[in-house]
């Protein structure tokens, strides 16, 4: 019995490290991943430690990869170049072209040209004989891009005809 047992612990012990960490929710495993590629987390001693590390790593690594496939590139919090437009002159031009007006004031909270929340004023003949919602919905409609990276918020927004204005 005990040598059976001796013969059957070592492969359980190569594998407890692998059963253990299926069974840690996903948040919490992400942690232990992270602290066991640096090995902080894991005991030096012993083959399961051994064994264990190089599996974090590569789910570390494979992990990395994944958010950088994902991940939008950031065009927020960054000075643009000479070429590049800012986001606030990015959405005052996207809404003109779509509400087919030149009457469109975009500002960014604070004077900020990155833009992250910004003020929107526009004039359109578009608007004629749309609620309030719908005048709104044409413009987020011609922001959507913007508004799934740089523009965090629009903090307040104006659609008016020419009549009304």
């Amino acid at each position: 019995g005990a040598r059976l047992w001796t013969m059957l612990s070592r492969p359980l012990a190569l594998l407890l490290p692998t059963i253990l960490l299926a069974m840690i929710p996903p948040s919490v495993r992400s942690f232990a991943t992270t602290a066991a590629a640096r090995g902080s987390l894991l005991s030096t001693r012993g083959a399961s430690s051994a064994l264990a590390r190089p599996a974090a790593a590569g789910a570390l690594q494979q992990r990395q990869q994944m958010q950088r496939r994902t991940a939008p590139a950031p065009r927020f919090m960054s000075t643009p170049t000479e070429d590049e437009l800012t986001v606030v002159e990015t959405c005052r031009e996207k809404i003109a072209k779509a509400l087919e007006t030149d009457d469109v004031e975009v500002l960014g909270a604070y004077d900020d040209p990155n833009g992250s929340h910004i003020s929107i004023k526009v004039t359109s003949s578009l608007f004629e004989g749309k609620r309030p919602v719908q005048r709104q919905q044409l413009v987020y409609k011609a922001l959507w891009e913007e508004l799934q990276g740089a523009v965090h918020a629009v903090d307040s927004m104006q659609c008016k005809t020419p009549d009304e204005k």
